[in-house]
């Protein structure tokens, strides 16, 4: 009987390491391979190997299943006690906090509060009348009046600034209309501050903060508990310190202010969120899904379409860091590939992306039904080009989908 029994647990083993080298050998999920996913993973490692930034999280999604989350490197460089950094670290995403606002228009758009061909003096009268300051420094007035298209995709006149320094965001009105306009609106693009405009239409149609607004129509339906404009004290140990690379060398930048702990005064649309890896996940798969997320719609599908649909005139380009200028449009807060390669970039065409100052970097593939997010914290990482961790991790990942 013992012998018996011997041989079927030997044949049971035999069969189960048949499978597990079988599968080892031709190994997929979701049309990657696994052996490529660990290759991307690779290369990922290498770039904080090599001292590029302390840490980096990925998540890759395709088809809403999660086929790749890795975590490599540490919260802090300097530190003498030196914690890893976790699948479930918290990052500062700066820019990234823009598409979130994208979403919350569009929520508004629905409500019927705002259209396109709007013009924006019909929701901010006092940019009725804005002049544009020539080369000279003269003011001349707009040829055509700037509309809702031309301000969610940053072509509606303002300069180049992010934020405007006033102590709440109900307050960003008057210095604008002082500063008047850098160009004729539709006839360049400059990442100015309308996405400060958007967060302050959101708060004008709602009736409440942007942060509140966030949490009940966002956050708490997708079960967000790490996402918003300040985190639970509790929590400040999981969250990345900054770091930049001075003289050559990696390390700890500074962070005066610290993690906000409790919500802010003065929110900020352009910037101020703090989120996880497999939580921004969530929300792009949300948009990627034409609006749905685990059975609950939470925008018409034709509304996420117009999210990722090119604003821009034909002759304007998106010239950011090092980008040639040509070959991205841009939609309601989202930048689109348009053409990969004359924009130099390894996500395929319709892929559309953002990313934040300190490294972070999403996009969302609509052809091939793919999210991929990635969260580092480095002050002026590479945002563009082949040492980018964007262009890095998109190389590798596509490389590693099975034809």
């Amino acid at each position: 009987m013992k012998v018996q029994v011997s041989s079927s647990i030997a044949l049971l083993c035999s069969v189960i390491n048949a499978s597990v080298l079988k599968r080892a050998d031709n190994a997929t999920v979701q049309g990657f391979s696994r052996a490529g996913l660990l290759a991307m993973n690779a290369d990922i490692h290498k770039w904080v190997d090599d001292k590029n930034g302390p840490n980096v999280v990925t998540l890759v999604a395709r088809n809403g299943e999660i086929i790749n989350h890795d975590a490599y490197g540490v919260l802090d460089v300097s530190a003498s006690n030196k914690m890893a950094v976790k699948k479930d670290t918290i990052f500062r995403i700066m820019s990234m906090t823009k598409p979130v606002v994208g979403i919350g228009m569009m929520m508004m758009y629905e409500a019927g509060k705002w259209k396109l061909d709007d013009l924006v003096s019909k929701h901010i009268p006092e940019f009725a009348n804005l002049q544009v300051k020539d080369a000279n420094n003269n003011t001349v007035p707009q040829k055509t009046p700037m509309t809702m298209a031309q301000l969610v995709s940053h072509s509606a006149g303002f300069g180049a600034m992010l934020t405007v320094m006033v102590p709440t965001l109900g307050e960003i009105i008057p210095p604008l209309v002082e500063g008047q306009l850098a160009f004729q609106p539709g006839r360049d693009w400059r990442y100015g501050p309308g996405v400060e405009i958007q967060g302050y239409l959101i708060e004008k149609w709602a009736g409440k903060d942007l942060s509140d607004f966030f949490k009940e129509r966002i956050f708490d339906p997708l079960g967000l508990v790490d996402t918003g404009f300040f985190i639970d004290p509790s929590k400040v140990s999981r969250v990345s310190q900054l770091h930049n690379i001075t003289n050559g060398v990696l390390q700890t930048q500074e962070w005066k202010a610290g993690p906000a702990t409790s919500k802010p005064k003065r929110l900020s649309p352009s910037g101020g969120l703090y989120s996880t890896a497999e939580e921004y996940w969530k929300i792009s798969q949300m948009v990627l899904d034409g609006g749905v997320f685990k059975g609950t719609r939470y925008l018409k599908e034709d509304s996420v379409k117009m999210m990722h649909t090119n604003y821009l005139q034909p002759d304007v380009g998106v010239r950011l860091a090092n980008s040639t200028g040509v070959g991205i449009g841009f939609g309601v807060d989202y930048a689109i590939i348009l053409d990969p390669i004359a924009s130099k970039n390894n996500q395929p065409k319709d892929a559309y992306y953002w990313g934040g100052a300190y490294g972070t970097f999403f996009w969302n593939d609509p052809v091939n039904k793919v999210v991929c997010v990635g969260m580092i914290q480095m002050a002026r990482p590479e945002e563009s080009g082949p040492t980018a961790l964007r262009q890095i991790a998109a190389k590798a990942l596509y490389a590693a989908q099975q034809k």
